[in-house]
């Protein structure tokens, strides 16, 4: 079983507590945990014996409306509280007033004394029709930074779960669905480290997650995926009310191109990242994968389709 000797296992919910304690109480309002700490808090979080595997936290500050004084207080408290810039790569240094939006780098920090993990802040984009990546210029005391988002992170936004730490996390449901409308097709991009000794194409990576979110919620309850097409639905149409019946028949369309024959060697991928991911602790077989992937087909893709083209009124 491979293993990936740079990612440290973490609690998440010490790291959760951590994050909280660290961010001024006035804002923790509007920070959302998403990724692979989100959830696993939401699934084993309360168990001290099942950790997480990663290297990055993605923290989410919404509303939009709050993104910048929420972001500048947040960053400037963490400099404060001596987190440190993650300085790896060519995006480790904060620019300035002439630095262009698109070439600032986003705000990643290790907590004070250890580098097993950093943050990164993010936040939603401003409207349904924010197709791309957007910058905004984060202005703080070590510099300028860009605060970005990306256009499906508005949907992990929808409803996320609450903490006893003041800190929400997002939904399994919407970060699954959020990855699913990223990749409707298998990119050539890979990542850009390795994923326990391997070159990972990100689509199946983040499709792999979406399997392994899947895996999880049906170790809880057998028929819990039966639930996701509602909230998929009303997701769609709180953060796509314009385009949400376009959006939904897209949803499958990455993951059925996943577990078709012809590609299982990006199957393989995914089932890697998930082996050293999420499902470290219960690590799926090629064919166990595929399962999961066809019960996510029939129990939440193919019931939202009906519900997209269902007759209005």
């Amino acid at each position: 079983m491979s293993r990936d000797a740079n990612v440290k296992l973490i609690s998440p919910g010490a790291v959760l507590k951590q994050i909280a304690a660290a961010i001024p109480p006035d804002f923790r309002q509007n920070i959302i945990i998403v990724g692979s700490l989100a959830a696993g808090y939401h699934f084993f979080g309360d168990n001290p014996r099942l950790q997480v595997r990663t290297k990055d936290v993605d923290c989410l500050i919404s509303p939009r409306i709050k993104a910048i004084p929420a972001g500048q207080a947040v960053a400037d408290r963490l400099f404060a509280e001596q987190w440190q810039l993650r300085t790896e790569g060519s995006w480790g240094k904060p620019g300035d007033a002439r630095t262009p939006e698109n070439r600032l780098p986003v705000v990643r920090l290790h907590p004070p004394g250890s580098q097993d993990w950093f943050i990164e802040l993010l936040t939603v984009p401003e409207s349904e029709n924010d197709l791309d990546r957007k910058d905004l210029r984060l202005v703080t005391t070590k510099g300028h930074f860009s605060l970005c988002s990306f256009r499906f992170l508005s949907l992990v936004e929808f409803e996320p779960g609450a903490t006893p730490f003041g800190i929400a996390i997002a939904r399994p449901e919407t970060m699954a669905l959020a990855n699913l409308l990223h990749h409707p097709v298998i990119g050539k991009e890979t990542m850009s480290g390795l994923i326990a000794g391997r070159r990972i194409k990100r689509s199946n990576k983040d499709l792999g997650r979406v399997l392994a979110l899947a895996r999880l919620t049906e170790g809880k309850r057998e028929d819990s995926l039966l639930e996701w097409p509602k909230i998929w639905a009303a997701a769609l149409q709180s953060r796509f009310p314009s385009h949400w019946r376009e959006l939904a028949p897209r949803v499958g369309a990455g993951l059925r191109q996943l577990l078709r024959p012809e590609n299982e060697a990006d199957l393989e991928e995914a089932r890697h990242t998930c082996e050293n991911g999420l499902l470290a602790f219960q690590a799926p077989s090629l064919k166990l994968l595929e399962i999961t992937g066809q019960r996510l087909l029939q129990d939440a893709v193919e019931p939202l389709e009906k519900i997209s083209t269902a007759p209005r009124g």
